[in-house]
């Protein structure tokens, strides 16, 4: 990574992806298996987790920040991997913002390319939604999915307790049963008719063998990297321009707000290995 800062000679614009925290790295780990050969720059905003219980305000604030970091290191792509982001302060930086930062650069969310893949799933027209307070309160996925399939149901369940789980790596021990079951009997309370779960969290995939375990047999579980990845695929083979502005040498660079050793070592649960990363004040340039 230092070679590569220091060489100057080879500008490195990486496709950049944000997250409040650690679980944008479940969606930048699909979206590397599907396209290796890109770079890419994964910022956790760690210093100011949680964004799921912060006002609008304040997450559209963060984002912002985050987005204009993200232009600084030379992306023209970024990548909003987080649910709370996505849905708080997404639609307000593409309409208000880009436009005077700069026209040809891009943000996208998580939200959509998700919504987008219900219709294909759902047999009963009843879908469900587990993600943080924030990103049910704004009530997004609803009018994503409404504005996409108008007769298609849309019941939310707020699980505040599920992303501390994952990152005190509790997610596969047995006190994870209690809060995933309790949420799981909510939402199906709520509504019996649900056949498909929408994990509106980046943190969630973790709990997947937990949450599978009390579900019935023909309600099937989305977890959005999948979804986000393949979406981001087309999105580059549509655009050839943005794909042109993105470099190909299969770099990655970890960046946190916190510290890099904390972020290493809890990074390991969403990847599977070990990776070292720079602190930012969201000022640093590559």
């Amino acid at each position: 990574m230092e070679e590569q800062n220091n060489n100057k000679s080879r500008e490195v614009t990486p496709i950049g992806v944000f997250d409040s925290g650690y679980g944008g790295l479940t969606v930048l780990s699909e979206i590397r298996t599907l396209m290796p050969e890109y770079d890419y720059i994964y910022l956790g905003d760690n210093a100011r987790t949680p964004y799921g219980s912060r006002s609008f305000e304040r997450v559209y604030q963060f984002t912002l920040e985050a987005v204009k970091w993200f232009f600084r290191q030379g992306c023209h792509l970024v990548i909003l991997a987080c649910n709370t982001a996505s849905a708080k302060a997404l639609r307000t930086i593409q309409q208000v913002d880009l436009p005077g930062i700069d026209p040809r650069k891009r943000v996208l969310g998580v939200i959509r390319p998700t919504a987008e893949s219900v219709a294909t799933l759902s047999e009963s027209g009843h879908i469900g939604i587990m993600g943080t307070e924030g990103t049910i309160r704004s009530g997004s996925y609803n009018l994503e999915i409404r504005k996409l399939y108008p007769d298609i149901t849309v019941t939310g369940e707020a699980c505040p307790m599920w992303v501390p789980l994952v990152e005190n790596r509790e997610y596969d021990k047995p006190g994870a049963d209690y809060f995933v079951q309790q949420h799981l009997e909510r939402l199906f309370e709520k509504d019996p008719l649900i056949d498909t779960i929408i994990l509106g969290c980046t943190h969630y995939p973790l709990l997947m063998g937990k949450i599978t375990q009390y579900l019935p047999e023909n309600v099937k579980v989305i977890s959005q990297g999948k979804y986000v990845a393949e979406s981001l695929k087309v999105y580059l083979q549509r655009h050839p321009e943005m794909d042109k502005n993105c470099t190909k040498n299969g770099g990655i660079y970890y960046f946190t707000t916190d510290s890099p050793e904390k972020f290493g070592e809890q990074a390991s649960i969403f990847l599977n290995k070990q990776i070292k990363a720079l602190q930012t004040n969201l000022e640093y340039k590559l």
